[in-house]
């Protein structure tokens, strides 16, 4: 187990000395300051498991310490160390949070004991939270991020469908996430200890992927050396993720229907017959109603599994989301690779929200990941930048930033009424013509039209 990190606050020099060499002493990896307002800088530098601070001292004293250091961090760990007289103040501080409280002169048992409390409760928090991310990665809404209304909806219909059996289909460009939206489904669903199965349907040949869903026996074609199960076998009991069926060929969509409404299939070269006891979740970038209707895919399958169908709007659709994926990325790559996150400049964060973003959440991703490899500095700047984003700014002015006055002002109320300007105006210069209105703001017709009723806009 890692060393754990304390940070000891004291601006008596004798008495920082006695409590660094003790806690040294125990094996802790240990760090002094002076005072209140070097624990705040080294508070914001670094990752510290445990703070032990004096009670009284100039300029910044350990209460508001406590404040700050519960303000950034609230699981945090603090122990303050009270003299005679203070016991008052240190009884104020546990109602705010300290952890323990030590009284002058320290003795140097009860230091290591409260010490050794303070951090086993902080690793085991630690443990905590990694367990809760675990599960809430494995049972919960999985990877996905996001704040904005249309974003909100999907989420919402997730939670709906998720513990009933109804066939889904997922819409939505390539690297928007639409094995996410099937994983958070599946695991929020009575099925959830059963296997979800993925098969991309456009990523494997077609004479294969018969064979791939259905399986085959000993010798039912060249090179079937020996039985295999398929993916409906393997899925059994659990959900079966048909991604990219658009590209599926009609012959193989027949015998998927016939999977899909009577729950039974055959092995290729086989007579039994086996039950398919599973649930289907179908996602593609293609518009298949577009497609059904040229013939290219059959019309009763895509009735069959168009039962519940989520749309996942493109990164470019998603506003604010952009900023929050962005910062979710940087921080959990960062982490991975064991370097600081650092922080990304408001003239980068500007660009990445003009950027069409053609490869959607993936593309930002990949984005991240590269600025954290590449990076020399704590902050991403401009310069960080491939050509194509440097370009982008370049050609399309930031959007403005407005000066936030000291006494602040509500954050919803401007955001809403801003929203409301750019409908409108793009309403006046389309003429009405909602069509022309949702190109000017590089917005879907249906989003377009879902924000005007919301909004109350137009008729």
């Amino acid at each position: 187990m890692k060393k754990a990190k304390i940070l000891i606050v004291d601006d008596n020099e004798l008495s920082r000395q006695n409590l660094s060499e003790l806690m040294t002493a125990c094996g802790y990896d240990v760090k002094t300051v002076e005072d209140g307002r070097e624990a705040m800088k080294a508070f914001l530098e670094d990752h510290y498991d445990i703070t032990i601070t004096d009670l009284q001292m100039p300029h910044v004293d350990g209460l508001e310490l406590l404040r700050f250091a519960k303000e950034m961090a609230p699981d945090h760990v603090v122990i303050i160390i009270t003299g005679y007289g203070t016991v008052n103040n240190a009884v104020e501080a546990m109602k705010l949070g300290a952890f323990d409280f030590i009284s002058k002169p320290l003795k140097d048992d009860l230091v290591r004991i409260t010490v050794q409390r303070a951090v086993s409760y902080a690793q085991l928090r630690e443990e905590n939270v990694h367990l809760r991310d675990h599960l809430k990665e494995k049972y919960d809404l999985g990877k996905l991020q996001g704040y904005s209304d249309c974003m909100k909806k999907v989420f919402s219909t997730i939670e709906k469908v998720a513990d009933s059996d109804s066939t889904v289909l997922i819409y939505g460009e390539s690297g928007t996430g639409k094995e996410l939206v099937a994983k958070a489904i599946h695991f929020n669903s009575s099925r959830k200890n059963n296997p979800l199965v993925p098969v991309n349907c456009g990523a494997i040949p077609e004479d294969l992927l018969e064979s791939e869903l259905f399986g085959h026996e000993k010798g039912a074609f060249t090179g079937a050396i020996r039985s295999r199960a398929g993916r409906f076998e393997l899925a059994q009991g659990g959900t079966l993720f048909l991604d990219e069926i658009g590209d599926m060929s009609p012959s193989l969509q027949v015998k998927v229907l016939r999977a899909i409404q009577e729950k039974q299939y055959e092995r290729i070269g086989g007579v039994k017959t086996f039950e398919a006891d599973v649930r289907i979740i179908a996602a593609t970038h293609q518009n298949l109603e577009k497609a059904v209707e040229e013939k290219k895919f059959r019309e009763d399958l895509f009735y069959r599994i168009n039962v519940i169908p989520i749309y996942l709007p493109p990164l470019r659709e998603r506003g604010p989301d952009i900023a929050i994926l962005a910062n979710h990325f940087l921080h959990e790559i960062s982490a991975k690779k064991g370097k600081r996150p650092g922080v990304v400049s408001q003239e980068v964060m500007a660009c990445l929200i003009q950027y069409p973003w053609p490869g959607n959440v993936r593309e930002l991703q990949n984005l991240m990941e590269m600025l954290v490899v590449m990076k020399t500095s704590d902050e991403i700047t401009i310069d960080d930048l491939p050509d194509k984003f440097r370009h982008q700014c370049r050609t399309e002015p930031a959007p403005q930033i407005l000066d936030l006055p000291e006494e602040g002002f509500d954050y919803n109320a401007a955001v809403t009424q801003f929203e409301k300007g750019l409908l409108l105006k793009a309403l006046e210069l389309s003429g009405g013509v909602k069509n022309k209105a949702a190109k000017l703001l590089a917005l879907n017709r249906t989003t377009l039209v879902e924000k005007l009723k919301r909004f109350q806009l137009g008729d």
